[in-house]
């Protein structure tokens, strides 16, 4: 009776992320980007929410990995705590974005090998200053992946993600970081910044990346 719950249980989450990863790799495919509305289940939602406002400690963000890190207030003043599944939602949340993974390799031949990802926390004021998550030929994040969880945000909140095209000719994507929204582009395509906020401001940043392991370096996970 378990396994037959459990085998019930994943075909009905698979039936439910279908037509929202079939939308998210569509958008991929035709414009580099992709805007998705409520595409996690509410108590998930909440409880990721719950998590990233009780944590009790956030590292100040910064630029670059290993010997590259750096601090720089001028370009970033978020803070950040990393995500490793080890409780029920954020293994949750590991799960979904997984099945995501595998659906776009599936459907685009990404090759996406893992992924990675951490709550952020923005105090009021706080902003990202217009940046890329990679550089062509260089990095190995190939998507980048936004979760938004604030409730009630409104237009004199601010916080706004802004996406600049590849196109000078086409418009700005502008992102209210309103619950549930979710915001996936290419990595090296799009620079895009976070505008100021007056309040908290709760999201979770990921990526999904290739594997540029070799013979001499093990690629960290993050």
């Amino acid at each position: 009776m378990a396994l037959q719950a459990d085998l019930y249980h994943l075909d009905t989450v698979a039936a439910e992320t279908t037509p929202v990863f079939s939308a998210i790799a569509d958008d991929l495919h035709s414009k580099g980007f992709s805007i998705q509305h409520g595409v996690l289940p509410p108590h998930l939602l909440d409880a990721l929410a719950s998590q990233a406002q009780q944590l009790h400690h956030y590292d100040p963000a910064g630029i670059g990995r290993e010997q590259q890190f750096q601090q720089n207030q001028f370009v970033r003043t978020d803070e950040i705590s990393w995500i490793d599944g080890t409780l029920p939602e954020t293994a949750e949340w590991l799960s979904w974005a997984n099945s995501l993974k595998s659906f776009l390799n599936r459907e685009l031949f990404l090759g996406l090998f893992s992924f990675e990802s951490h709550f952020a926390h923005y105090p009021p004021g706080s902003f990202y200053k217009k940046h890329y998550d990679a550089f062509r030929g260089e990095a190995n994040r190939v998507l980048s992946v936004v979760l938004y969880l604030n409730s009630s945000w409104g237009p004199d909140d601010g916080g706004e993600l802004v996406i600049y095209p590849q196109n000078n000719d086409d418009e700005t994507v502008v992102v209210t970081p309103l619950m549930g929204t979710i915001a996936i582009f290419l990595s090296e395509e799009f620079p895009h910044e976070v505008l100021p906020a007056t309040r908290d401001r709760f999201s979770i940043a990921g990526w999904f990346r290739v594997n540029n392991s070799t013979a001499q370096r093990v690629d960290p996970p993050r």
